[in-house]
C-alpha cells in the first residue's frame, strides 16, 4: 500500500521513531509501509531481546459507539476532536505533526470533514488513513451526499475500509458550489437517511453510522413546524442504520436539554455527541455563529464584546464561558459523558478548554531524545536544544507553537496546518437571496458595482459578498480613500491602514497582549480591469516601497516581487516576548485564495437569474479583472499606498491585450510561484491514484 500523498510522506519522514521500525532513516517512504498496518503501534511494547522492534498492539478496532459504551461502563468523561484537510501540502504536513500532539491530549477519537464531490475528499481519506495507520487514533470520516454518485460512495467506502476505519458520519451536504439550492447528483442519494441505508445494506454492521443533529433546527428550518420536521428526518436516519447522532454547534445549555429531552420523546435511544467549538478570536466567533445561525446567549455577550478588540482576553473569557457549558452537559442528567470539540485545525483554544475542565491526561511516552521533538518541518532535524530550557521544554516550544492562530486576519501562512477555506465548511455567501437582493441592489453597469463597494467603505452597506462584517474599525481611518478608489474602478475587498507603533491596548489598531506596540504596513486588494492594471504598474514602478501581486482567474500571475517569501504586513512587539509576526502576504497563499475570491463573485452573479443583465455584468467583471493586492512596505508612510491610484490626469490604454502584456513580471519568481501552485493544486485536486477530483461544495448539514 502506498500513500502518494507527497504531504503525509513528507511528514513521515520526519517521525523521531522511523529507524526504529528496522528501516534506516534515510528511506522515510518504507517506514510507512511498515507502519499502514490497519492497527496502532505501541510505542512502549517491543518484542522481548529486540529493542529496535516494536510489535502490534492486541487492540481490535473499535466503532465509536463502542467506545462510548465503555466510557459509559466505566464511568469516564471522553472528549473527540474534529480536524478538517488543509489547502496546502505544507498545511497537511504540519496538520499532521499537530493531530499527533494533540493525540497527548487523549482524545476516544478523531473525525476529518469531507468536502463534498472531491475536492479536498482525497485529502480526507489520506488524513484518515494516516490518522488509524501512523498516528493510531481511532477516527471518523465524514461522507456528504453532495456530488456523489453512488460510484464515488463505494469508492470512499471501500478506501475507508481498507485503512481500517469503522466510523462514517453520514451527510447530506450542503448545496454545491455555485449553487444555491441543492440537488441530487445522478446516481446518487436524495437525503442522509438514503446514505445511511446504502451503507447498511452494502456492509452490515461493519461501519458505526453517525448522523447529525441540529439542537437550535437545521440553518434553513428554524420554525416550530420545521423543527417537527427535522425531528421526524432525524427518526427517518436512525430507523435507516444509524446509530449515533452527532451535532451542530451550540452555546445554549436550555436549548441543548429542551432538544435532546425531545429526541428521547421521539422515541431514538441511540447516543448523543454534543458538538462545542472553542472560542479563538472576536471575529472567528463572529463569523462561525453567523455562518451556523447559532444562537448567542446575552450573557455571554455581555462578557465577550468588553474585551473584543483583546485576542487574547477573548480567548481567556471564551475558555470559561465554554467550559462551563461543558459542565453544564456533564453534570445534567441527560446521560451526555462526552464533548466533541471543532478545533477548526487548531490547537490552543482546545487544549485550554480541556485545562479548564481539568481533562488533560498524564501521558508517558518513550522519546528518542531527552526532549520529544517536534515534528515540524523547521525542527525535524533538530538535535540540539539549549540546556536552559532543560525543565521547561513546554515553555521552549510555545514561543512559536501557535503563532498562527492570532489574531484573525485575513492572510496566513500557508504552511499552518489552520490554512484552508476562511470558515472551513467551504466558500459561500452567508445571505439568502432576497437579503442579497436588499443589500447589493441589481447592477447593470459597472459604475454600478463601482458605486455598491464605495457605500461599503463608508459604511452606508453592511456588507459584501467578500465581507460578511461591516468595515472594521480601522477602515475608518482610511475609509475615504477607499471610497474614492472604487469610484475610479479600483474594486476594493480588502485592506488595512499604515500604523508605526500603536499601543496593543488602542481602540482602533491594538491586539495582543497589554503593554505592547503593534505596526501594520498599508495594504490593499481588489479586483481592476487589465487596462487599469497595466496603468497602474506603470505608476507604482515609480515607487520602490510598492510590492504586489496580480493574478487572473486563469492564474496569470504578475508581481515585481524579487523574493518568493512571505512578507510580514502586522507584527506586534510585547513585554517578555520575542516579536510576533501573525499577518503576512506570500504568493502560494494568494493563489490559493484567488480561487475563493473569484468563486464568491460567481456566487453574487448566481442570486440574479440565468439571463439577467447583472448576472452578466458580474460574470464579466471575474471572468475579466485581475485580483491584485499591494503592500506598501514603509509603515512610517501612511499615505504613499494611495499615491498611485489618486494621482490626477492618468490615462488609460484601450487594448486590453496590450494592457495585460505591458504588465511586467519578475519571471523567476513568478515561476517559482506557479510550481509552488501547483504542488498545492495537486495536493488538493487529485486522488492519490492520481485522478483528477471533481468540484465540491461544503458538507456540514
Amino acid at each position: 500500500m502506498k500513500l502518494a500523498n507527497t504531504a503525509i510522506l513528507d511528514w513521515a519522514a520526519s517521525l523521531p521513531y522511523r529507524s526504529e521500525l528496522g528501516v534506516p532513516a534515510s528511506n522515510p517512504s518504507e517506514s510507512v509501509f511498515l507502519v499502514a498496518a490497519p492497527v496502532p503501534l505501541c510505542r512502549s511494547d517491543r518484542l522481548p531481546g529486540s529493542p529496535g522492534i516494536f510489535k502490534h498492539c492486541n487492540l481490535d478496532l473499535m466503532r465509536v459507539t463502542e467506545k462510548l459504551a465503555a466510557a459509559e461502563r466505566e464511568n469516564r468523561t471522553w472528549w473527540s476532536f474534529e480536524f478538517f484537510p488543509p489547502r496546502t501540502a505544507q498545511g497537511m504536513t504540519n496538520l499532521l505533526d499537530r493531530i499527533e500532539r494533540m493525540r497527548g491530549l487523549g482524545p476516544e477519537f478523531v473525525d476529518i470533514t469531507w468536502n463534498a464531490g472531491g475536492r479536498t475528499s482525497d485529502l480526507t481519506t489520506e488524513l484518515v488513513r494516516t490518522c488509524q495507520a501512523v498516528i493510531g487514533v481511532e477516527t471518523c470520516m465524514h461522507l456528504t451526499c453532495t456530488g456523489m454518485p453512488r460510484e464515488k460512495v463505494e469508492v470512499a467506502l471501500k478506501e475507508a475500509r481498507a485503512s481500517g476505519c469503522t466510523n462514517i458520519l453520514a451527510l447530506r451536504g450542503d448545496p454545491p458550489r455555485g449553487q444555491s439550492e441543492w440537488t441530487c447528483p445522478p446516481n446518487g442519494f436524495e437525503y442522509a437517511a438514503d446514505l445511511v441505508r446504502f451503507i447498511r445494506e452494502h456492509y452490515g454492521d461493519y461501519f458505526g453510522i453517525a448522523v447529525a443533529g441540529f439542537p437550535e433546527g437545521h440553518h434553513q428550518q428554524k420554525g416550530a413546524a420545521d423543527r417537527a420536521l427535522e425531528m421526524q428526518y432525524l427518526k427517518e436516519k436512525i430507523d435507516a442504520g444509524a446509530d449515533l447522532i452527532m451535532t451542530q454547534m451550540f452555546y445554549d445549555f436550555d436549548v441543548f436539554e429542551r432538544w435532546v429531552r425531545d429526541v428521547r420523546a421521539a422515541g431514538i435511544t441511540v447516543p448523543i455527541v454534543p458538538g462545542v467549538m472553542p472560542i479563538q478570536t472576536w471575529n472567528g466567533f463572529q463569523r462561525a455563529t453567523q455562518m451556523a445561525d447559532t444562537a448567542i446567549p446575552q450573557s455571554w455577550l455581555d462578557q465577550l464584546e468588553p474585551v473584543k478588540e483583546d485576542d487574547a482576553r477573548v480567548r481567556e473569557v471564551g475558555t470559561k464561558l465554554v467550559a462551563d457549558l461543558c459542565r453544564r452537559i456533564l453534570d445534567s442528567d441527560l446521560g451526555i459523558r462526552g464533548l466533541h470539540l471543532y478545533t477548526m485545525n487548531l490547537e490552543r483554544g482546545v487544549k485550554m478548554i480541556l485545562q479548564e475542565l481539568n481533562c488533560i491526561p498524564r501521558v508517558e511516552a518513550v522519546n528518542p531524545l531527552p526532549w520529544r521533538p517536534s515534528l515540524t518541518p523547521s525542527r525535524r532535524s533538530e538535535t540540539i536544544r539549549p540546556i536552559f530550557w532543560a525543565n521547561r521544554q513546554k515553555s521552549y516550544l510555545s514561543r512559536t507553537e501557535n503563532w498562527d492562530e492570532f489574531p484573525n486576519g485575513r492572510w496566513g501562512d500557508s504552511r499552518s496546518p489552520a490554512y484552508g477555506e476562511l470558515d472551513g465548511w467551504g466558500v459561500s455567501i452567508k445571505h439568502e437571496r432576497d437579503e442579497a437582493l436588499s443589500l447589493w441592489g441589481t447592477p447593470t453597469q459597472v459604475s454600478d458595482i463601482r458605486q455598491l463597494f464605495s457605500r461599503f467603505c463608508l459604511g452606508e452597506v453592511k456588507s459584501l459578498p467578500w465581507s460578511d462584517q461591516p468595515p472594521a474599525r480601522e477602515t475608518s481611518v482610511i475609509n475615504r480613500q477607499l471610497a474614492r478608489m472604487n469610484e475610479l474602478g479600483y474594486l476594493t475587498i480588502n485592506s488595512q491602514p499604515a500604523v508605526d507603533g500603536a499601543r496593543s491596548d488602542d481602540p482602533t489598531h491594538g491586539w495582543g497582549p497589554k503593554g505592547g506596540y503593534v505596526y501594520q504596513k498599508a495594504y490593499l486588494e481588489f479586483f481592476v480591469s487589465p487596462e487599469m492594471l497595466a496603468a497602474l504598474v506603470k505608476r507604482i514602478e515609480g515607487d520602490p516601497m510598492i510590492t504586489y501581486y496580480a493574478v487572473n482567474r486563469r492564474g496569470d500571475l504578475r508581481t515585481n516581487t524579487h523574493s518568493e517569501g512571505p512578507n510580514a504586513v502586522t507584527w506586534g512587539i510585547f513585554p517578555g516576548a520575542e516579536i510576533a509576526q501573525p499577518t503576512i502576504v506570500e504568493a502560494v497563499s494568494f493563489m490559493a485564495w484567488k480561487d475563493e475570491a473569484y468563486e464568491l463573485g460567481y456566487q453574487w452573479s448566481g442570486i440574479y437569474d440565468a439571463e439577467s443583465p447583472s448576472r452578466k455584468l458580474i460574470r464579466d467583471v471575474m471572468d475579466n479583472y485581475f485580483l491584485m493586492n499591494v503592500v506598501h512596505n514603509d509603515f512610517r508612510d501612511p499615505h504613499g499606498i494611495f499615491k498611485p491610484f489618486l494621482e490626477d490626469g492618468f490615462a488609460l490604454p484601450t487594448n486590453i491585450a496590450a494592457a495585460a502584456a505591458a504588465v511586467n513580471p519578475v519571471p523567476a519568481v513568478v515561476d517559482g510561484v506557479k510550481a509552488a501552485a501547483e504542488t498545492v493544486k495537486e495536493s488538493v485536486s487529485h486522488l492519490t491514484n492520481g485522478v483528477p477530483a471533481s468540484p465540491s461544495a461544503p458538507a456540514s448539514s
